[in-house]
């Protein structure tokens, strides 16, 4: 296999709450060399350059300044933030036309500075904003990754091990579709330990006989909600979408070749076509470089089209 020469350089668009987050989570995790800070507050975008930069002399070696659109130029990595902030009481597809408008006005120009770059979006909606990206630049399916339903999918296993009383890592687990309310979990995937999970409760798990599909159904629902119920109580949701962040820019700049679930352009996967959203990819140097489609259950397949449905039903009234 041909090595991917990938620099350290990465570009973050949005220097609020969630991108000044992520760069100082870059700066904690030494995850790159140069981070450049966009927003239209330039003074806010300096700022928080500033503050990190101050401290970067305890972590790791890492120069985070504040630029322009034409300091993304030779970036190996831009990290989309911009657009609107969920509030409260606001789903995520709510926001969809309002930040759809920002990244028409954005993307195609930042997309001819850096051409070459891998673009992780988070910006939420997030399934409805990548599959903007696409439609409103050049850019390949396979440079363009939403952060999808990475983090669902980090609150799954650790909900699952401590349900079991294990270690995260010994949990394999996913969550599938959107990035919010339709999305759904294939528990016929999900072993731990190495066992297959109703095999596992079965012959090891002391719970076996008295949690039932109760606790399970919780879970699920505990999943899906976790992001709503920060915002409830803090108004914003950014230190573990800064982490899972961190994870795939890290996968891509070390090509880690590792299997995440990201949002991107499912055309034919599962009967799915011509819609944004999260299935196993396998993600390195030169971004999506694999789709993983392991077999589902009638059931679960069901449930993974409704909610690539919802996602269409809302792309249906976005004006592109």
């Amino acid at each position: 296999m041909e090595e991917v020469n990938k620099g350290r350089k990465v570009a973050i668009l949005g220097a609020g709450n969630v991108g000044a987050t992520i760069a100082y989570t870059f700066a904690v995790a030494g995850t790159c060399s140069d981070v450049v800070l966009v927003d239209i507050n330039e003074e806010k975008a300096r700022g928080e350059a500033m503050d990190i930069n101050q401290g970067v002399s305890f972590c790791h070696n890492i120069e985070i300044v504040d630029g322009t659109y034409d300091d993304i130029a030779g970036s190996d990595v831009v990290v989309v933030t911009l657009g609107l902030a969920r509030k409260p009481g606001q789903t995520r597809l709510d926001l969809a036309q309002a930040n759809v408008n920002i990244i028409k006005e954005v993307m195609p120009k930042v997309a001819k500075i850096a051409p070459d770059a891998i673009y992780v979006v988070v910006s939420n909606p997030v399934d409805i904003l990548t599959y903007a990206i696409l439609r409103c630049t050049d850019l390949s399916p396979k440079q363009v990754i939403g952060s999808g339903t990475i983090l669902d999918t980090s609150r799954l296993r650790s909900a699952l091990a401590a349900h079991v009383g294990l270690s995260p890592q010994s949990v394999h687990a996913y969550v599938f579709g959107e990035h919010g309310d339709t999305s759904m979990i294939p528990w016929s995937l999900t072993n731990i330990g190495g066992m297959e999970m109703a095999e596992y409760c079965k012959s090891v798990c002391d719970n076996h006989d008295d949690c039932g599909k109760a606790e399970i159904h919780d879970i699920e629902e505990d999943v899906r909600t976790a992001g709503a119920e920060v915002i409830k109580r803090k108004g914003a949701t950014f230190y573990a979408i800064a982490l899972s962040v961190n994870k795939i820019v890290d996968t891509i700049l070390r090509d880690s070749h590792s299997i995440l679930t990201v949002s991107t352009l499912a055309n034919g996967r599962y009967g799915i076509d011509d819609v944004c959203l999260s299935l196993p990819c396998v993600v390195s140097g030169e971004g999506i470089i694999r789709e993983i489609t392991p077999p589902l259950l009638e059931s679960e397949l069901t449930k993974l089209h409704k909610s690539a449905n919802a996602l269409k039903d809302v792309l249906s009234q976005i004006s592109f």
